[in-house]
């Protein structure tokens, strides 16, 4: 892929494997990892809020930093069950999934009494999926899928008064994709690949009901990409190109400061994944059609909740749990990313050095329900590749945050 915005070594650390639904990637920062990210938008208690809910800089005064990373390790392991018509000569695929870094990284300035600036530089969506063996058995659907992103998002935040705050930023965000399959007739490959920057905004709000409760809303526009590359095989290659819309998100949190030591916090997560329908490849001098990928998403939600219980003045304990709905259906589901329903189930811990930061880490085990995968590619009349079966699904997430005021 040429790589026209980024370094190759940025958008290699940039490279994420999904781990919400479809593949969008929740992992903005490790320090609400541990608690499942329930509070999202209303927790504000780094500058990582920039991305959750730029309001919530007013929550921190003076400058403030925030850097981590996240390691996403999914499983997808292919088991056969009936597949016919065109088909690999190898075995399942092994496991699709494997481990890929998501960092981030935090600025925030309190510029005047009520008015905050910010930057925040991280992948909102990722994804890799690549087949142990070229020859597997489903290499006409799929063999190396990935989607690598990174957003630039500066926010200025207003304290309207001690109970209102709101927050705006613009996002500069660039995609990098790959796709590749096998060719029938041919001992060779299609390897579709290809790039593009676009432009979108987020905004939020964040209610101080009392010194122990908060209330955030927050929106994160879609960004629309004509992703421009190169569609080619061993023989030939052709300029290509496709528009995609990545999706919309709306989150409603709330924070509460239960007692002392107990803080609790929910979540509830609205995302416009209908926006991901086909994916039509157009040849890029003619515009005439020259392949398609079809998804059929719809519009998904996630739920979580979480707590958080300060053992003493240096270390905060955590824990959370989440419902998250993928946005496919059996009908659509693609070797390409065969996600489902999820449940995180997640632990974390905050060390609390003063002077010298504070160091959040989390870990999130997510079970997915074992998805089913009925998916027919047609290449000529009576050429199809019938691909049936099921995937073991599952994911380990493991994170560590460093956060700093001045």
């Amino acid at each position: 892929m040429t790589l026209r915005v980024l370094p190759a070594l940025v958008l290699a650390a940039f490279s994420g494997a999904a781990s919400a639904a479809a593949f969008q990637l929740w992992e903005q920062n490790a320090s609400g990892l541990g608690t499942a990210y329930a509070g999202s938008a209303a927790v504000a208690d780094n500058a990582s809020t920039i991305f959750f809910n730029p309001a919530g800089m007013t929550n921190m005064p003076g400058l403030q930093m925030s850097a981590g990373v996240t390691g996403v390790g999914p499983r997808f392991e292919f088991s056969d069950d009936g597949s016919s018509g065109l088909l690999g000569t190898g075995g399942n695929g092994g496991n699709a999934g494997g481990w890929a870094a998501v960092p981030n990284a935090y600025f925030s300035w309190q510029v005047a009494p009520d008015w905050f600036v910010g930057l925040g530089i991280s992948a909102p969506f990722g994804l890799k999926t690549e087949y142990d063996s070229s020859n597997w058995i489903g290499r006409y659907q799929a063999i190396k899928s990935e989607i690598t992103t990174v957003n630039y998002n500066p926010s200025l935040a207003w304290k309207v008064n001690d109970k209102v705050s709101l927050g705006i930023g613009v996002s500069y965000q660039t995609i990098d994709a790959e796709m590749t399959s096998a060719v029938p007739g041919r001992l060779a490959y299609s390897n579709l690949k290809g790039d593009d920057g676009a432009w979108g905004w987020n905004a939020g709000a964040l209610f101080t009901l009392s010194p122990a409760m908060r209330v955030g809303v927050s929106y994160r526009s879609a960004v629309n990409y004509t992703i421009e590359g190169n569609a080619s095989t061993a023989l030939s290659s052709t300029p290509a190109r496709a528009d995609l819309k990545l999706p919309d998100t709306f989150i409603l949190s709330v924070w509460q400061q239960v007692s002392d030591r107990w803080e609790a916090m929910g979540d509830l997560s609205y995302t416009n994944w209908s926006t991901v329908n086909t994916l039509n490849i157009v040849n890029g001098n003619t515009g005439a059609q020259i392949g398609s990928e079809h998804f059929g998403y719809e519009d998904s939600w996630r739920i979580a909740w979480g707590a958080a219980y300060k053992a003493n003045d240096a270390w905060k304990l955590k824990f959370g749990i989440a419902y998250d709905r993928t946005p496919t259906t059996d009908g659509n589901r693609t070797a390409r990313v065969p996600d489902n329903d999820r449940i995180w189930l997640s632990l974390g811990a905050q060390w609390n050095g003063g002077v010298y930061g504070r160091i959040d880490a989390g870990y999130a085990y997510l079970y997915l329900r074992d998805p089913s995968i009925t998916q027919t590619k047609t290449f000529a009349p009576g050429v199809t590749s019938n691909l049936r079966g099921s995937y073991d699904d599952s994911a380990h997430l493991l994170g560590v945050q460093y956060s700093k005021g001045f």
